[in-house]
């Protein structure tokens, strides 16, 4: 089982191939380690994404098959169904990483801000359940003058602020998850993904 620390290093490692466009010629082939993982898995890391089909965590960390347990949806957000399966993952597996992933030019940051800035609101009330779990983190950055009038500046704040805000639910939402973080090293770490560029930047929750 791979620590944290050693997780978030593979990680950083696979992501720079991925940006150099060297990636590991073993994870490509990773499918024919389908019948060794019948048995069982140890992925080395839990990723909670955004859904964009541009941010496949395998691809963006240079990772194969059983490497990475990913739990995907819009916003990147911790609703009880994540943040069950993060402590199933943690507690099964045995992974000792878990890297809350949010990426540039998110549309469900973007949704949240246009409602916040507008009068009429979603006439879904299955896009509300998202939009109501991303407004706290981001609502307060409308009070800034400087932002509000700089789109692209509000919007890569707000999907920091966002990822924070996750990762931290993660940290203290959950005594299963509190417990592995205080006994077994558990790491929470916040990340941003640019779509332009594809590097993952680790800002947030990073160990000393």
């Amino acid at each position: 089982m791979s620590s944290g620390r050693e997780a978030l290093q593979k990680l950083q490692e696979g992501n720079a191939r991925y940006v150099a466009k060297t990636m590991s010629l073993d994870n490509l082939l990773s499918y024919s380690r389908r019948a060794d993982l019948v048995a069982g898995q140890t992925p080395i890391a839990i990723i909670l994404g955004c859904s964009d089909s541009r941010v496949p965590a395998e691809m963006v960390f240079d990772q194969g098959l059983g490497d990475l347990f990913v739990i995907r949806v819009a916003g990147n957000i911790v609703a009880p169904s994540q943040l069950a399966s993060v402590e199933f993952a943690a507690e099964r597996y045995g992974a000792r990483l878990v890297v809350v992933l949010g990426h540039t030019q998110c549309g469900a940051i973007l949704a949240t801000l246009e409602e916040l800035q507008s009068s009429e609101k979603h006439r879904s009330p299955n896009m509300s359940s998202i939009v109501d779990r991303v407004r706290p983190s981001v609502e307060g950055l409308l009070l800034s003058d400087t932002l509000k009038k700089n789109m692209d500046a509000l919007i890569h704040e707000a999907v920091r602020a966002n990822v924070r805000a996750s990762a931290n639910q993660m940290r203290h939402g959950s005594k299963i998850l509190e417990e592995l973080i205080d006994k077994s090293d558990l790491l929470v770490v916040g990340a941003e993904y640019s779509l332009e560029t594809g590097v993952v930047d680790f800002f947030d929750g990073l160990p000393d």
